[in-house]
C-alpha cells in the first residue's frame, strides 16, 4: 500500500480539472483494504475509489479525504466447456483484457475494445458499446465490504445491472472496493446482424474475417476515427447518455426522422445526434469543445476550472432541450465524499478482520 498526500485530481483524471486531493492511496494487495479504510475511518476522512479516472469529474476545490485507487494485477483462467473464464484483478487496464481475451479467440467484449478505464470500474457503471455490455459476459466480483468489514462476492444478479448503472454506483455507491471480476466468454464470433456501423466497416473495407480478434480491430479502428485519444486530448470520453424511449415515444420519433435504435422494449435515441443537429458540433464553449467528430464528447481545450465545464455542459443541456424537448444526462460521475463507516473506534483492522480475502490468482497468464 502506498500512501501519497496532495495530488492534484487533475493529474489523475482525463479530462483535468480538480484541485488537490488530500490522501492518494494505491492498493497492491486485498489485504491492504481493511487497513485503507480503517486510516481513513480513523481521522474521519471521505473516501473515493477512482478508477483510470476516464469517466470522472474532479472539482476545483478537491477531496478532503482519500482517493483509493487499485494496483492490483493478474489474469487467471479457467476452462469451460465453451470457453474460459477469466478472473481479472481490478488495476488491470481494461482494454488489455480485451486484447487477452480476443487473441486467445474469445467472444464477449470485443465490442468493449478501446474503452478506456480499469476492469474494476467495468461493472459499475456497466460498460457498454457496439450491442455488449460488460453485463453480458459478467459472473461475479470479489469485493471488499466497507459496511460490514468483510470480503464478500457478489453475483451478475446481486448486481441489478441496468443502462450504465449497477447498485456500485447507485443505491450501495461508495460500499464496495472491487478486487476481481469474472468473466464468462466462450469460444467463437458475434452474432450477425452486427452493430451497424460495424457493419457499414466491414462492407466498406470488404473485411470477411469476424473472429473476435478481426471485430476488435474494426472497433478500434471505428473509435479511433471518432472519439480523441485521452492520453493526448483531454476529455472523459462520451458525456452524455443516450436517451431510452418507451415504444410511443419511439414510434413518434421514427415518424420525425430521427435516428432511434430500437430495443426491445422501445428505442434508443442517440444524445450525439440531437447535439449535432442543435448546430453544437465543433463549438468552443467556455473552453469546452464539442466534437466535430463525435457530438457526445466534449474536449478540455482551454477550460481551467469546474464551473467552466459546469457551464458548458448546461448551455449544451438547454440547447437541446429548447430544441428537441429531450434533456440530456451526464454521464462521467462527480468526485464526491462517501464517510468512511462508520467510525475510528469500530473500524478493523487487518489483523482483526472477521473473513480473509480473496486469494490473487495464482499461476496468472498476464
Amino acid at each position: 500500500m502506498r500512501v501519497n498526500e496532495n495530488i492534484l485530481i487533475s493529474s489523475l483524471t482525463t479530462m483535468r480539472l480538480g484541485g488537490p486531493a488530500r490522501y492518494v492511496i494505491e492498493i497492491e494487495r486485498p489485504e491492504e483494504l481493511p487497513e485503507a479504510y480503517g486510516f481513513a475511518a480513523t481521522y474521519h476522512l471521505p473516501t473515493f475509489v477512482l478508477g483510470y479516472g476516464a469517466n470522472t469529474i474532479g472539482h476545483d476545490e478537491g477531496f478532503p479525504g482519500a482517493i483509493i485507487i487499485s494496483r492490483m494485477k493478474g489474469i487467471h483462467e479457467t476452462p469451460t466447456p465453451d470457453g474460459i473464464q477469466l478472473k481479472v484483478m481490478s488495476g488491470e487496464y481494461w482494454d488489455d483484457v480485451v486484447a487477452y481475451a480476443t487473441s486467445k479467440g474469445l467472444t464477449g467484449i470485443e465490442g468493449l475494445s478501446l474503452i478506456p478505464g480499469l476492469a474494476g470500474a467495468a461493472p459499475v457503471q456497466n460498460i457498454g458499446a457496439y450491442g455488449q455490455e460488460i453485463s453480458d459476459t459478467l459472473e461475479s466480483i470479489d469485493v471488499y465490504d466497507t459496511a460490514t468489514h468483510s470480503f464478500t462476492t457478489l453475483t451478475a444478479s446481486d448486481l441489478h445491472f441496468g443502462y450504465r448503472q449497477s447498485i456500485l454506483n447507485t443505491t450501495e455507491s461508495g460500499r464496495y472496493f472491487v478486487i476481481s471480476i469474472t468473466l464468462n466468454l466462450k469460444h467463437g464470433q458475434m452474432p450477425r446482424p452486427l452493430y451497424r456501423s460495424i457493419e457499414k466497416y466491414l462492407s466498406e473495407h470488404s473485411i470477411t474475417d469476424f473472429s473476435p480478434a478481426s471485430i476488435r480491430d474494426v472497433v478500434i479502428a471505428i473509435r479511433r476515427s471518432k472519439l480523441p485519444d485521452p492520453l493526448t486530448e483531454a476529455s472523459a470520453g462520451s458525456f452524455f447518455k443516450n436517451i431510452f424511449l418507451d415504444e410511443t415515444a419511439t414510434e413518434a420519433c421514427e415518424a420525425k426522422g430521427y435516428p432511434v435504435h430500437r430495443t426491445t422494449d422501445g428505442g434508443k435515441l442517440n444524445s450525439g445526434w440531437l447535439i449535432e443537429q442543435a448546430g453544437l458540433a465543433g463549438q468552443l464553449i467556455h473552453g469546452i469543445r464539442v466534437s466535430p467528430k463525435a457530438s457526445l464528447v466534449l474536449i478540455n481545450e482551454s477550460a481551467t476550472s469546474y464551473t467552466d465545464l459546469a457551464t458548458a455542459r448546461d448551455e449544451i443541456i438547454s440547447k437541446v432541450y429548447d430544441t428537441y424537448g429531450f434533456w440530456l444526462e451526464q454521464e462521467p460521475v462527480e468526485l464526491v465524499a462517501h464517510l468512511a463507516s462508520p467510525s475510528a473506534s469500530s473500524a478493523p483492522s487487518p489483523s482483526t478482520s472477521s473473513s480473509t480475502p480473496p486469494t490473487p490468482p495464482t499461476g496468472a497468464t498476464k
